[in-house]
């Protein structure tokens, strides 16, 4: 048996990360089965809307920039390369890419997204709002960075168009 110190940095956030999302799935399943999907979607996205909010104060306060106003895009691109390693594992699926111009885009492999493959099987999936990337734009509203999505976060851009995909351009003053 391995003890915790034998674990690697990336198994544990993977087992944390995989634990999360189970419990996230177990939630949107029971909420699924009493409330139906409309209802369901609506708590869904008010609790991504609090818990973005909260994660980013915690985010902020662990690495030690509490208050921290991003000024340039190269300041929000290292705080989010940091976060990537914490709360984006590889069975996410998650592709994110900057770009010139202050600009960002984040994906999901084709077919390879866990909320897409899971509200999927709960047989939900023609009207899921998209909850992923709707905790993208809250957490960027929380930063107080000014930036305009490519398009509206709505509906499962996986199921209605085969792939996902947002980009974000930002404003930082030059």
């Amino acid at each position: 048996m391995k003890s915790p110190d034998q674990l690697s940095r990336k198994e544990i956030i993977e087992v944390l990360n995989k634990d999360w999302m189970t419990h996230d799935g177990m939630w949107f399943y029971h909420c699924l089965q009493k409330f139906g999907i409309e209802k369901t979607n609506q708590i869904n996205l008010a609790a991504i809307e609090n818990l973005a909010q909260i994660e980013m104060h915690r985010f902020k306060k662990l690495l030690d920039i509490s208050d921290r106003k991003f000024e340039s895009f190269d300041e929000l691109k290292t705080f989010f390369t940091y976060l990537q390693k914490l709360f984006i594992p590889d069975f996410m699926g998650a592709k994110v890419e900057y770009l010139e111009n202050q600009r960002l885009v984040i994906g999901m492999e084709p077919g390879n997204c866990f909320a897409y493959k899971g509200i999927k099987k709960l047989g939900a999936i023609e009207h899921y709002r998209c909850g992923v990337l709707y905790r993208i734009e809250v957490m960027l509203k929380s930063l107080g960075v000014e930036f305009k999505l490519s398009r509206p976060i709505d509906k499962c851009t996986m199921e209605h168009e085969g792939s996902c995909s947002l980009e974000i351009q930002f404003s930082f003053p030059s």
